[in-house]
């Protein structure tokens, strides 16, 4: 009998040992996430003291065709070589070409398609006149000098999305190199929910994004950065300063990237007085009205095509969008420093009276006060809200969100796209590899956004533990948009990554805290490429904690928590004796624990308890000062965690 008992024992014991997952040693080792320091990054999360950045200036002449819907132009980059090495060719993006039927892209486009692009569609660009130019000192052989410049162009090779320029020469450090080229392609319905076409019924708005060919970037983590444009993965650019013109049909009007140089060459007087008005004003002013929108007397007396000149500084990309069809309103936005930008939406006529677009100025207005108040301020002379095709996509200074928004919709989505000034226009992070740099940082600073927008107009409160149906998947936020399943990115690069940083605001270092450390990354990173990281030193040295164990547990590794009250006994069978309460952690990741204590005829009273405690084990035991019977003891009562099983949460007798 006595041997059956202890292989009952052995077999139960056995038993609880595979049910807890939960290993000290392995998510609190001091090696978890163990990066040393160099030159071009410190150990701290700072840029190195030889930290070095490439850098691309553009200049780019566009017309768009409304009858073919494509636009053609000639792009001229200059790119300079900051790096320590010698670069013997240069890699450039051709996301166009994603839309090519034979494209990478296009293949692994799902049959429902979702974000992808389109289907049916054959577009791509198409290259000319490519050439590679460095500034001559000296005279050069005959009819290899222009202007000054000698070709280094020496071949060129296009793989799919990505153009490799190869030079006669190496780029040396501190050398530029001219890159040009003509370009053309077809506009796609819907490119990847990024760009596309919008059939309003008094003329379609035409929404243009990565419409040009853009260098790689060339950085001291992999050297050159080529992953192909797929759809999903968005984009890791260079800064430089862009000079552009969009040349469109004189009833067109054109929203862009940055600033507007020309204003008085495609505006008319009442428009102009109607800006300068609306910059002055911190209510929104009609620059075109809806009995005006696409009429003739909207636009300047004339014939013939209008040009719009734009100039957008120290950026890592530009955008823009064309339609005769916009109602177009403004207002000021006041920077924390006392300049000035100015807020604008455009949006189709058809939806002038529409109480969300009516409110879309008021919404951007907030969105970049907000921001830019407590993380850095707006760097871009204008804000603009673009509606048509697109459900949501950022660009610097503009953003395209869907037509068919309405009320809360649209006020979430346009303070989501104006939040990515900050993550990742002003942050430079790699989207296309770590999606949650940008939309994780992003859908966090959104939720304080919304409790404070007109007193939590559309706020309303939820709890970590009530999103657990949401948060099933245990994959890593780590991997690439590309190798997440659509119907898990919304959670691995969204809210998976925001619900993170929001338990460690909530159950460990404080709201204040959490913004403070954000803003100091945000200035750290400014206009620079920061790594996964670069953010976790960061975060670690400016909250003073060694948060290995949640960066494994939540960021890399996908690890699930699951706290539990294991036992309550008396001490000496005597609640007037104290209790001694048991919880245990039974899953792989450790989190504070917060024990809520109620005893009969008594208030609650919350026991706290620092995430240190599970150091040494997955059980933790420590005696509550009772005097009277216990009615209960309750794990995580404000539901600030993401316990995978609530059911053994809570202990009665």
């Amino acid at each position: 009998m006595k041997k059956l008992i202890l292989f009952l024992l052995l077999a139960v014991s056995q038993l609880y040992a595979q049910e807890t997952k939960y290993s000290s040693s392995d998510v609190f080792s001091p090696l978890t996430n163990y990066l040393p320091g160099n030159p071009y990054r410190s150990a701290s999360g700072l840029p190195g003291p030889e930290y070095w950045q490439n850098r691309a200036d553009y200049q780019i002449k566009a017309t768009l065709d409304t009858l073919k819907k494509g636009v053609s132009g000639e792009v001229s980059i200059t790119y300079t070589n900051n790096s320590p090495d010698e670069l013997t060719f240069i890699w450039l993006q051709l996301d166009q070409n994603k839309f090519k039927k034979n494209s990478r892209g296009n293949s692994v486009t799902p049959l429902n398609v979702g974000r992808y692009g389109v289907k049916d569609f054959d577009g791509g660009y198409t290259i000319s006149g490519l050439k590679a130019e460095k500034a001559t000192s000296g005279p050069a052989p005959k009819g290899n000098t222009i202007k000054g410049r000698k070709s280094v162009l020496a071949d060129s090779f296009t793989d799919d999305t990505r153009l490799q320029v190869f030079l006669t020469e190496p780029l040396k450090t501190g050398e530029k190199v001219v890159i040009s080229m003509n370009f053309d392609f077809l506009i796609p319905q819907n490119g990847a929910d990024r760009m596309g076409l919008y059939a309003a019924k008094e003329g379609t708005i035409f929404q243009l994004a990565q419409w040009f060919p853009r260098v790689c970037v060339y950085d001291d983590i992999r050297g050159w950065n080529t992953m192909p444009y797929l759809g999903a993965g968005e984009f890791y650019l260079e800064y430089g300063d862009y000079t552009f013109e969009i040349t469109v049909p004189r009833d067109h009007i054109v929203v862009a990237s940055g600033e507007l140089t020309n204003p008085k060459d495609v505006l008319t007087a009442a428009q102009l007085q109607r800006l300068t008005q609306a910059a002055a004003s911190d209510k929104t002013v009609y620059v075109i009205n809806k009995e005006e929108a696409g009429k003739p007397a909207a636009r300047p007396a004339g014939n013939g095509n209008l040009t719009w000149k734009f100039r957008c500084q120290n950026t890592r990309d530009v955008a823009w969008a064309s339609s005769r069809t916009f109602v177009w309103d403004a207002a000021r936005i006041n920077l924390p420093s006392g300049k000035k930008a100015l807020a604008q939406s455009v949006y189709p006529l058809e939806i002038g009276d529409n109480a969300a677009w009516g409110r879309s100025t008021e919404y951007t207005k907030f969105s970049i006060e907000f921001y830019s108040g407590w993380l850095m301020e707006y760097p871009y002379p204008a804000a603009t809200n673009v509606a048509g095709i697109v459900g949501g996509m950022e660009y610097p200074g503009i953003v395209f969100c869907s037509a068919r928004s309405r009320q809360s919709g649209l006020f979430g989505v346009t303070d989501h796209e104006f939040g990515h000034i900050w993550f990742p226009m002003i942050v430079g992070t790699d989207e296309r590899r770590y999606a949650w740099m940008d939309e994780g940082l992003n859908t966090y600073i959104n939720s304080l956004a919304v409790k404070e927008f007109n007193k939590g107009e559309y706020y309303a409160k939820s709890s970590v533990a009530a999103m657990m149906r949401y948060m099933s998947v245990s994959k890593s936020i780590m991997n690439t948009p590309d190798a997440i399943p659509e119907r898990e990115l919304g959670v691995l690069a969204y809210f998976k990554p925001s619900m993170g940083l929001t338990m460690l605001s909530d159950a460990i270092v404080g709201e204040e805290r959490m913004k403070m450390a954000l803003r100091e990354y945000t200035r750290r990173w400014a206009y620079k490429h920061p790594t996964p990281f670069d953010f976790f030193n960061t975060m670690d040295n400016v909250l003073g904690e060694d948060l290995g164990w949640f960066w494994k547990s939540w960021f890399i590794n996908g690890y699930k928590l699951d706290q539990a009250v294991k036992s309550v006994k008396y001490v000496k069978d005597n609640a007037a004796n104290g209790a001694i309460i048991e919880i245990e952690n039974l899953n792989q990741m450790p989190m504070p624990a917060e024990v809520e204590v109620k005893e009969k005829g008594k208030d609650p009273v919350i026991v706290k308890l620092p995430v240190e405690v599970w150091q040494k084990g997955n059980t933790w035991a420590f005696e509550f000062p009772s005097t009277a019977e216990l009615e209960s003891v309750r794990l995580d009562p404000r539901g600030i965690l993401p316990d995978v099983d609530s059911k053994n949460n809570a202990w009665k007798p």
